[in-house]
């Protein structure tokens, strides 16, 4: 196939400041269509984009508009519906994270792809950044020998205001901070250590939110704080927190913090997303960490010094993410992480939400 056809649903800022920049920048994608209930700010984002087609309904453009694939950038209880139309269609689809609801809405989409032979991808973004992808390396030539416990926090300050927000509404988000940010924690635990047998967590809010929902219903508020403890098949540990509401003076209002220790050594990563990106080592032997060099090499072999710019510029302006999914539809191959990695996700996000609700630790095959 030497061009793809994309339509995107959901015209976010999310949609405009991340996928359309990055279908833009890749040669093989052709945008023909977009989709949002706001028809002005679709107007304006086909305007912006020269996207030829422009609608309000998202069945009505998989029924008449001709694509190859579609993005689906929309709130979480909208996924699972267009997912599975869509691959009724024959189309392959990039849907955003979490991947559904729960995990049976999750395994019914892993189902559909394979019997519709699609191409899929769920874009845990940080799976491709300098820094994860140096650590995966790094593991994979054995650097910790065997791994014994990993300590991932995700620092947020977007949650800090009381105002509604669907992404603390249970029946439009599914979860709070457990699958906004922690699902990409979640899924690094799993790429970097393997499959989970295990899950502890508790789920907590901290912020007071309205009774109401902008339509005047109550509303299931979800949490804004959340630690979960993962075992893993091989025997080790994990610990992954996310929070919406801690106070991060930092440009974009975030901080990470990745910890991963074993039998050879410790790894240790952190960022604030401003003036600090740094990937510090040691081995059992040594008796200080010593920096790790992080390639910042990205498609086109540039070297990126600023942290912004080379998160921007991996996938807004190059592609990478998006533009592997395009490239995979392209030549039919698969790409990762797939729907497969973010149905195994959901089903973890679901473990720690019974674990909270029951007060124990829950074996992931109650999950099914």
């Amino acid at each position: 196939m030497e061009k793809v056809r994309v339509g995107i649903v959901g015209t976010s800022w999310w949609a405009d400041t991340m996928y359309l920049p990055s279908l833009a920048g890749t040669r093989k994608a052709i945008i023909t269509a977009c989709c949002g209930r706001n028809r002005e700010r679709a107007r304006k984002l086909a305007k912006l984009w020269n996207i030829p087609k422009v609608f309000t309904d998202w069945k009505t453009m998989l029924d008449e508009e001709p694509l190859d694939a579609l993005i689906v950038t929309t709130p979480n209880d909208t996924h699972y519906p267009i997912t599975l139309a869509a691959l009724e269609k024959g189309l392959h689809v990039l849907c955003e994270k979490p991947l559904a609801l729960d995990y049976t809405e999750a395994r019914c989409m892993v189902e559909a792809a394979k019997e519709h032979k699609a191409i899929t991808m769920v874009p845990f973004t940080y799976s491709f950044l300098p820094m994860t992808q140096t650590i995966k390396r790094l593991l994979n030539e054995g650097y910790l020998g065997n791994p014994y416990h990993l300590n991932f926090r995700y620092n947020a300050n977007y949650g800090r205001s009381p105002e509604y927000s669907w992404r603390f509404d249970q029946k439009h988000a599914g979860s709070g901070s457990l699958g906004d940010i922690g699902s990409h924690f979640i899924y690094l635990s799993v790429w970097f250590f393997g499959e989970v047998t295990h899950v502890s967590a508790e789920l907590c809010n901290f912020i007071e939110r309205p009774d109401l929902d902008p339509s005047g219903q109550p509303y299931v508020r979800t949490d804004d704080f959340s630690i979960i403890v993962l075992t893993f098949s091989n025997g080790a540990k994990g610990v992954v927190q996310a929070t919406t509401v801690a106070h991060e003076p930092t440009p974009w209002g975030q901080t990470h913090y990745l910890d991963l220790h074993g039998s050879k050594g410790t790894l240790r990563g952190w960022t604030d997303w401003e003036k600090t990106y740094k990937l510090l080592g040691a081995k059992a032997e040594e008796k200080q960490f010593q920096e790790i060099e992080i390639p910042e090499l990205i498609q086109d072999g540039q070297q990126l010094g600023d942290i912004q710019k080379m998160y921007k510029e991996t996938f807004r302006k190059r592609g990478q993410m998006t533009g592997e999914f395009i490239e995979a539809v392209a030549s039919g191959k698969t790409c990762s992480p797939n729907f497969a990695d973010g149905a195994e996700t959901q089903r973890i996000l679901d473990a720690a939400f019974l674990s909270s609700q029951e007060g124990r630790k829950v074996d992931i095959k109650e999950i099914y």
